[in-house]
């Protein structure tokens, strides 16, 4: 990419508002971090990074471990746009930033998620699904 001139890396991490203690927010958080102070690295050399937090994405996991009327409810009393977001509605924006046209966006955390502005701890929708 250096060599080239021309660059653009794009991780899809995960949320930085931890809901517990798990190491996993941890990494995602440390990611972010990391893509930030690599930005000021590489941008001379026409090169950008960015990361975005996916919020709830329909996938074969979702499907597997949540019952359809639990994913329906979910959607009906948490999800402010009441529906799950499906993979097109995620990959529009990694397309958006590896396209020329992001030559200014770097270093950003960019969340492609359903409007949420608390957490859902303590509303029933945590770990302890069916």
């Amino acid at each position: 990419m250096i060599a080239r001139k021309w660059g653009r890396i794009v991780n899809i991490t995960g949320k930085s508002e931890p809901e517990g203690l798990d190491a996993a927010f941890a990494t995602k958080v440390a990611v972010h971090a990391w893509a930030k102070g690599l930005s000021r690295e590489i941008g001379e050399h026409g090169i950008t990074i960015n990361c975005i937090p996916p919020g709830r994405i329909m996938s074969e996991q979702i499907r597997r471990n949540y019952a359809p009327d639990y994913r329906e409810r979910f959607a009906e009393e948490e999800i402010p746009v009441g529906y799950w977001g499906e993979p097109e509605d995620l990959a529009a924006l990694p397309v958006f930033l590896a396209s020329p046209v992001a030559r200014y966006i770097t270093g950003t955390v960019i969340p492609v998620e359903w409007g949420a502005e608390v957490s859902v701890l303590g509303t029933g929708f945590g770990s302890d699904h069916p």
